[in-house]
């Protein structure tokens, strides 16, 4: 009976083990067939870091919406 319920003890964490490497192999799965041949890197330009290299293009990226701000003038 001791036994049956240590099994029931600890069932629900060995299961909550096996999701997160399922979960975790199934990330690097993707990542790894991403289809990126450079990955990209940050970089530190005048104190500000840019994201330089990588699969995605500036022209993929949805524009920024121009809104007009009464309360702040902003110059981009």
């Amino acid at each position: 009976m001791a036994l049956a319920v240590r099994v029931t003890a600890v069932l629900p964490l060995v299961g909550a083990v096996a999701t997160a490497v399922a979960l975790t192999g199934a990330a690097f799965f993707t990542v790894a067939h991403a289809g990126c041949a450079e990955t990209g890197r940050f970089v530190d330009r005048d104190g500000v870091v840019e994201f330089v290299g990588g699969c995605v293009d500036g022209q993929d990226l949805p524009a920024v919406p121009r809104v007009e701000n009464a309360r702040y003038d902003f110059q981009p």
